[in-house]
């Protein structure tokens, strides 16, 4: 497993990696004055593009919902992944061996360079059955959507492609495009023979199975011919790339949804998924030839945000006790998440392709809309297999449903559960509470035991391998957002925007003047203070200079050092940049003078002049110094 990544290697890879190329794979990015750049946010909707982007300082921030970061949170966030993810990912896009701490490793470039290769030809085998299924072969592919009321545009959406008959027409292929057979053979894509690999996949419906990143990763395939001997659908094996464990159908295209809607709906089939999205359920996965997992919780909980508060998972498993046993064994680990966990079960057993096809999308809404929590789904379904008119009857249906019960960890829900249990049951709540109770001595078909909250990489819980736990903080300082219509906060806030944009113009005897200077407004101050302490050290890299500055403030501050170092500078040329950040250092410089003048004439009016006499010749001689020097700062600027 790997270590913690080497704190210089973090910084290398934050400075190596240009952000606007980053950014412009996710938002659509136009000029917006010298080196900014501005898009409508990806973290909010919006009619105008309030997210501005400065490759200079490697930072984004968004002026509408204050959403900002370094290259590395963009990636996280849009990704979803952790931040220890999120380097391996950059690093590997610049080609960037990283080191880790404590003896540990991490991908070496031999070992990026292969799986790089891996999803080259999985890249071009996608783009391969996706022409493919255009080509007058595929007409059996098409009539299959077509009947299930997906068309070409629906089919482009997904990816949906064909795989021709045959045994050897994406081998060809890919080997025509430089892939040689022992990379082949790694992709999952081919079987092997007594004469070689061949085509694992032949006269079926393909459709690409994708990471959270969006790259392809492997393939479902459904079979389209009755002398098909294979069977109804085909899956890649497990690869390098591909783990059926850790995959869910649909996530590079539900991602933001869930994310935005703390909702995340799990349904059986790839063509589930394109029924839920074309309905207006654009939460949708599903599993891919496995049951709902830990891992897969681990995706859930890092989309949803996974906290307790809120946040729901619904399952439209069958009604029948195999779907039961699978939704409730899929969250054994974690019962705070199942308190969020939701079963939809259309009465006739219609999945929610078949449910769109036959009464249209609203049906498919509707389905999801009439969710009910998890633990009542499974006690009543236990309930119906018995006769609730007897004694014996009830009794059974006391025994199967109270382990049910039992298992339910929240303290807050478990009796709820037991008195809904024993008004449905027509009991005592005393007899239902101590069939519950000794339910959960003899630990039947218990979770495991541990209580704490949502762990695995990237979730609210405890942090996971490679991000190291923050130390637990003081009382931060509270600021107050500098007004901007006070032309002093105004004035100050234009010096600090040149001081993090083009720390270059604080050299040499600049900086004495630049450090002296006092701020009226405390946040300001307090970035100020941040800018001495960190010197210009760091000044010959932007990216290095903000990132170091945000460190050095207080945390509440750090997304406004981001907005400082990302707002536009009002100039349009290098020159004109450097003439507007000549004139703000001059005006703070004489905004200081004045302040300092005034309190020197303050103290001149206090002195008595006939008991101080050199005092007073003192202050009167620092006046004069400080109007030459007024009056030198306008003739400059």
């Amino acid at each position: 497993m790997a270590g913690l990544i080497k704190r210089e290697d973090i910084d290398e890879v934050r400075q190596r990696t240009d952000i606007k190329e980053v950014v412009d794979g996710y938002v659509t990015l136009k000029n917006a004055g010298l080196g900014s750049f501005k898009g409508l946010c990806p973290f909010h909707d919006e009619r105008s593009p309030s997210f501005t982007v400065r490759p200079q300082v490697g930072r984004y921030h968004c002026f509408g919902c204050g959403e900002d970061g370094d290259v590395i949170s963009f990636v996280q966030k849009l990704d979803h992944t952790t931040f220890h993810e999120a380097v391996e990912k950059l690093a590997a896009r610049i080609g960037y061996e990283l080191r880790y701490e404590d003896g540990g490793t991490g991908p070496n470039r031999e070992e990026v360079g292969k799986r790089q290769r891996l999803l080259d030809a999985h890249k071009v085998a996608d783009e391969f059955f996706r022409a493919q299924l255009l080509t007058a072969g595929a007409a059996e592919g098409r009539k299959f959507l077509q009947l299930r009321g997906f068309d070409r545009g629906a089919a482009e959406h997904f990816g949906v492609g064909y795989a021709p008959q045959g045994w050897d027409a994406l081998l060809k292929h890919l080997r025509g495009r430089g892939f040689i057979e022992p990379e082949l053979k790694l992709t999952g894509m081919f079987s092997e023979g007594n004469r070689g690999i061949y085509d694992r996949f032949r006269g079926r419906l393909i459709w690409p199975i994708r990471d959270i990143a969006g790259d392809t990763i492997g393939f479902g395939a459904r079979k389209l011919y009755e002398d098909d001997q294979g069977p109804k659908y085909l899956n890649t094996p497990e690869t390098t790339l591909y783990k059926k464990s850790q995959v869910l159908y649909g996530i590079d295209l539900a991602k933001r949804s869930i994310a935005k809607d703390r909702q995340l709906v799990v349904v059986e089939g790839y063509t589930d998924v394109m029924a839920c999205h074309l309905a207006g359920i654009p939460t949708a996965v599903a599993t891919c030839g496995t049951s709902f997992g830990a891992d897969h919780i681990k995706i859930a909980r890092r989309l949803l945000s996974d906290d307790g508060t809120g946040g729901e998972v619904i399952f439209t498993f069958d009604g029948d006790a195999a779907g039961q046993k699978a939704a409730l064994r899929a969250f054994e680990e974690d019962q705070r998440f199942v308190a969020q966990t939701y079963v939809a079960v259309e009465p006739t057993g219609a999945d929610p392709c078949d449910l769109r096809q036959t009464r249209g999308d609203a049906a498919v809404r509707e389905l999801i809309a009439s969710r009910r929590p998890l633990f009542e789904f499974a006690i009543r379904a236990a309930l119906k297999r018995h006769n609730l008119d007897t004694v014996e009857g009830r009794v059974a249906a006391l025994r199967e449903s109270a382990p049910v019960v039992a298992q339910i960890r929240d303290a807050g829900i478990r009796p709820a559960y037991a008195r809904e249990l024993a008004g449905w049951l027509g009991m005592s709540i005393e007899d239902v509470g101590s069939a519950v109770a000794a339910a959960a001595k003899r630990g039947a078909h218990g979770p495991g035991q541990s209580a704490a909250g949502p762990a695995g990489r990237g979730g609210a819980g405890t942090p996971g391998p490679g991000v190291a736990a923050l130390p637990p903080s003081g009382v931060l300082p509270s600021f107050n957002r500098p007004d901007p219509r006070d032309p002093v906060a105004s004035m100050e806030r234009q010096a600090l925007e040149v001081a993090l944009q083009e720390p270059a113009m604080l050299g040499g005897g600049i900086w004495e003047r630049f450090a002296a200077v006092r701020f009226a407004t405390p946040a300001y101050q307090a970035i100020h203070d941040a800018i001495r302490a960190t010197g210009l050290g760091f000044a010959g890299d932007p990216v290095v200079w903000v990132e170091k500055l945000r460190q050095e403030v207080p945390e509440p501050l750090q997304p406004l050092v981001s907005e400082l170092a990302v707002v536009p500078l009002p100039a349009n040329t290098a020159e004109a940049v450097q003439k507007y950040c000549r004139d703000i250092l001059a005006r703070l410089f004489e905004l200081q003078i004045t302040r300092v003048k005034a309190d020197k004439m303050g103290q001149l009016q206090r002195l008595d002049a006939a008991a101080h006499p050199e005092e007073f010749q003192k202050l009167n001689r620092e006046l004069m110094m400080l109007e030459m020097e007024r009056r030198s700062l306008r003739s400059e600027s």
